[in-house]
């Protein structure tokens, strides 16, 4: 309906040229040749003035069309022209504006979002069967001191190494770690992870790299903030109570007179002080063990040897749990290790399994090994019930510990140890089954 006034006037006007002509055909038959040369000259200008009237119709509309489709709303839609035969095209075009406001928006905190971070990201587009940059953060182009280019044609010219990684796997997706030279300095270790993401018509290709020294940073940060919050959480403990009864204790002793009632406080606070006073030895003592931890003096043991120790201490209190120990590991090789630390680690790890053990009706713990790759792998595992998903994260953590009686060091101690001998102490849980895998080197 919007449209009427337009074809109404287009109508008019063709009607009106129509009827000039007609009287022209009429002037020439009667042979007033002056009055018909003015009325088709009129005709003519009148025929002038609908194609421009059309002319310029159109063309609004082709170039708005044009705007949208480039996405380029910076002018204003005329004033004129948002009513009547252009309102729906002004509504469209304002609705499409609207969106692409948005869309820049969310483009912008989007990209705030990945320069605010300490991970050097890098999004390709995919464009027929190139790849193209569509956005570099700004981690990345200062770390690797790279200027935002925007094909990745240029982008080998300044990391050869880690374009060549990423083209060799096909730009599929991939976690590694990879040495990238960085102008003259020497090679710099970086975990790089690329996933590949299809959106509609669109391909991307995301590019994430962390330097491994500052994973390790990050790690052992979060790692003291645990311990700090540890330290203060059983310093508290212990130094409230403390507090709470020594004022007791001083209100008490400030009275003319004691009476027996008065006797018995003071031994009950006394007795409780010295508790909590030895349970703060005790775990300073704990901490101490884990920070003054020496250095493993190493000395060619035999596999066998360090075993038969291990296992003649752990004798008998795993018949005295009714545990059946299945031990797989008959090795005449030797390793280099701190025999007593390594004892210490194994011992601490089947006393966790006879723990784990405790509500088991079959109590079984396996002992087995193997090498590979010149490392020498030793893994203990149970029946158990296993280590609970929420915990998974903090069985390694100083001082955490599901045991009434545990001090929470024995795995920390443990993970100590082996790291101090250049190998690392991991785990794996099943429904049925937990493991701790030693690796030695």
């Amino acid at each position: 309906m919007k449209n009427w006034k337009f074809y109404n006037a287009l109508f008019a006007r063709v009607l009106f040229v129509m009827i000039l002509f007609f009287f022209c055909s009429f002037l020439i038959f009667k042979m007033f040749y002056y009055n018909a040369f003015l009325v088709g000259f009129f005709g003519v200008l009148m025929l002038f003035e609908m194609y421009f009237f059309v002319k310029n119709r159109l063309l609004f509309y082709d170039r708005t069309l044009i705007s949208m489709l480039q996405k380029d709303f910076s002018t204003n839609f005329p004033e004129e022209n948002k009513k009547d035969n252009f309102k729906n095209l002004y509504l469209l075009y304002e609705s499409l504006k609207d969106q692409q406001q948005d869309q820049t928006s969310k483009e912008i905190v989007y990209q705030s979002i990945l320069n605010s971070i300490d991970t050097a990201a890098l999004i390709l587009e995919k464009e027929g069967e190139e790849w193209n940059i569509f956005l570099m953060n700004d981690c990345f182009s200062s770390l690797f001191k790279v200027p935002k280019v925007s094909h990745w044609k240029y982008l080998k010219n300044y990391l050869p190494s880690l374009c060549s990684e990423i083209e060799n796997v096909g730009f599929s997706d991939l976690k590694s770690a990879i040495s990238i030279k960085i102008e003259e300095q020497d090679l710099q270790t970086f975990v790089l992870q690329t996933s590949r993401a299809k959106s509609y018509n669109k391909e991307y290709f995301i590019i994430l790299l962390d330097s491994i020294q500052c994973v390790i940073e990050k790690k052992e940060k979060e790692a003291w903030i645990n311990l700090m919050k540890i330290i203060s959480h059983e310093l508290m403990n212990s130094l409230t109570p403390i507090r709470a009864l020594s004022q007791n204790l001083l209100h008490i002793v400030d009275q003319e007179k004691l009476d027996d009632d008065d006797f018995d406080d003071i031994k009950s606070s006394i007795s409780t002080i010295i508790n909590r006073s030895d349970h703060l030895q005790v775990f300073v003592e704990n901490y101490r063990k884990l920070a003054m931890l020496p250095t493993p003096t190493k000395i060619m043991t035999p596999i066998n040897s360090l075993f038969d120790d291990c296992l003649r201490i752990m004798a008998p209190i795993l018949k005295a749990e009714n545990i059946e120990l299945v031990n797989e590991i008959n090795s005449s090789r030797s390793i280099l290790i701190d025999k007593n630390q390594i004892e210490q680690v194994i011992i601490n790890l089947i006393t966790n399994s006879i723990y784990a053990l405790k509500e088991k009706s079959e109590k079984k713990i396996f002992l087995s090994s193997y090498t590979e790759n010149n490392r020498f792998f030793i893994i203990i595992s149970d029946n158990g019930k296993g280590i609970d998903s929420e915990i998974r994260d903090k069985v390694f953590l100083p001082f955490f510990t599901t045991r009434k009686d545990g001090a929470g060091i024995g795995l920390t101690l443990s993970k100590n140890i082996i790291e101090a001998h250049g190998g690392y102490l991991s785990y794996q849980t099943e429904d049925d089954k937990t493991s701790f895998v030693i690796c030695l080197i």
